[in-house]
């Protein structure tokens, strides 16, 4: 057995596991005292963001069909960046793969675990500046469309409810925040 703060774990098994993620099934004591039972995923990966944003104040955002709600999604360029690599080149990697844009300037504005309460994903956004194009190549299970469009069209549509992705939505308050402060 193992104390975790006030949870007992007393066995962990894995019960799926593959390049991205592995679920485990954890027998616990709850903080009652009582048994009980604990689903956890592990992510193989960072999740990735990044906000490209240029001189004239525009920024680039990508749409793609998501599979687990079953709809399409307008997001920042955002994926996986392995544990262990540094961040700051797996951001640059999708900037490149994703919207065909390599920067000059990288700032890490936000750090976030994301559903902590049944994950260990965490997650890193960077702005991006100084932006000039680059080839880009879509790994082959995505498929992409890219536009610009202002940021404080996006940062309103955030505001509005428009966009849903955790790391579009986060990163794009975060950002709004630092702009009208000036404090990036």
């Amino acid at each position: 057995m193992e104390k975790f703060g006030p949870w007992t774990r007393r066995s962990v098994v894995d019960r799926y596991d593959n390049a991205w993620i592995r679920v485990e099934h954890h027998d616990v004591l709850t903080p009652g005292g009582t048994e009980g039972i604990y689903g956890v995923v592990r992510f193989k990966n960072l999740a990735i963001g990044v906000i490209p944003l240029d001189d004239e104040g525009g920024t680039w955002l990508v749409g793609q069909y998501r599979y687990p709600h079953a709809t399409y999604s307008w997001e920042i360029p955002e994926g996986g960046g392995r544990v262990g690599v540094d961040p700051l080149l797996s951001a640059q990697r999708e900037l490149a793969e994703e919207v065909g844009l390599s920067a000059e300037r990288w700032d890490l504005i936000l750090e976030m675990d994301l559903s902590n309460s049944v994950t260990d994903e965490q997650c890193l956004i960077y702005l991006a500046r100084g932006l000039s194009p680059c080839s880009s190549h879509p790994d082959e299970t995505e498929e992409l469309a890219v536009r610009r469009i202002p940021f404080a069209e996006l940062h309103r549509g955030v505001i509005a409810g428009q966009y849903r992705d955790s790391l579009t939505v986060a990163g794009v308050l975060k950002l709004g925040y630092l702009l009208e402060h000036g404090t990036i």
